[in-house]
């Protein structure tokens, strides 16, 4: 037996839960400036769509991932290094990602899905993880 009470194990999941957050949120970070990256060199991955209701332009689109990626990278290291901000950069950056994907769905339907399903668990990690319990 360990000991450990039902809300003791819960704290250790979510503490576990936010060092995997930080490492979901620097890889997608890299990934998601990579996509800007391609996007404004013009990469034609991205034109394959035809009429789509959320058609932003090649280099509106690509500075947009860019900057996110930018921000997500940075957050993930806050979060593997303690940092208290980036728990709430975090959960807002989440958030946005997790709307950036769904917008972003034609272009990479599984890769989409798949980062959708990782920024819902990061939400859930950075919202029930409390460190002063």
């Amino acid at each position: 037996m360990s000991g450990r009470t039902g809300t003791g194990s819960k704290q250790l999941l979510a503490e576990g839960g936010i060092t995997f957050a930080g490492m979901l949120l620097g890889v997608s970070g890299v990934v998601t400036a990579l996509q800007g990256i391609a996007a404004l060199a013009g990469d034609d991955v991205y034109r394959r769509i035809g009429s789509y209701v959320f058609e932003f332009s090649l280099t509106g689109w690509g500075v947009f991932h860019l900057v996110v990626g930018v921000l997500l990278l940075v957050t993930g290291l806050g979060l593997l290094s303690g940092q208290d901000w980036a728990r709430i950069v975090g959960l807002m950056l989440a958030v946005i990602s997790l709307i950036d994907q769904f917008v972003f769905l034609p272009y990479a339907p599984v890769w989409s899905v798949l980062l959708i399903a990782f920024y819902v668990f990061v939400i859930w990690s950075l919202a029930t993880y409390r460190p002063d319990r």
